[in-house]
């Protein structure tokens, strides 16, 4: 077994950063640290998305899996954030990710420069038009982690960069993610394919029952 942090590893920090993310927003605000925790999330997210996305054998099979759950987790996200069944001024994240895969397999089939930063631009303006969790510049983030995967050094600058820079605010305590990313090891470790699917509307329908109770 190679020294690091495998894929199993990164999702879960991943999934226990946002636990802790969104009990925070919605049942504890005053307490800023835990959105500073929850910042690692999206991070971690994008970059095992990546790793998947490179490694599958059917993309469609992936993209339709991501966009069920992304359907699926709308009410439960509406619900604990907004306190309504729908609410179209903000989508959950998996929508993010969704759209990351279309915008890479895109890119893939004719990875030029030129089309390249075509096919981000439009996608950045779909994610601002759609207002999708981390609008653009979450689609931004895949992208450089994708085209910067032979370089980890730049890909690490990369997401600092968007984080940093291009959302700023809390939101720059995500580069704390990229010391769990730095470690990883290239192994994909167990699947539990059904938890990490699971657990976000899951999580999401528990903590607006629990603010129903507070």
């Amino acid at each position: 077994m190679r020294f690091g942090i495998n894929t199993f590893t990164l999702k879960m920090i991943a999934v226990i950063s946002m636990v802790i993310d969104h009990v925070g927003a919605i049942l504890l605000p005053q307490y800023t640290i835990l959105s500073i925790i929850g910042r690692i999330s999206y991070p971690i997210f994008a970059f095992t998305l990546v790793e998947g996305f490179i490694h599958t054998h059917d993309v469609k099979q992936y993209m339709i899996r991501m966009g069920v759950l992304a359907l699926l987790s709308e009410v439960p996200f509406d619900l604990a954030f907004f306190r309504t069944p729908l609410e179209f001024g903000c989508q959950n994240v998996f929508f993010t990710l969704l759209l990351d895969l279309f915008m890479l397999s895109l890119i893939e089939r004719r990875p030029t420069f030129f089309r390249s930063l075509i096919i981000v631009s439009l996608f950045y303006l779909i994610g601002v038009l759609l207002r999708i969790d981390y609008g653009g510049a979450g689609l931004l983030m895949i992208f450089l982690i994708y085209i910067l995967r032979e370089r980890p050094i730049y890909q690490i600058l990369g997401i600092a960069f968007v984080n940093v820079f291009l959302i700023g605010g809390v939101q720059a305590y995500a580069t704390l993610a990229l010391l769990p990313i730095s470690l990883y090891n290239g192994q994909r470790g167990p699947k539990w394919k059904g938890f990490f699917y699971g657990i976000y509307p899951a999580h999401l329908l528990a903590i607006y029952f629990i603010s129903l109770i507070l």
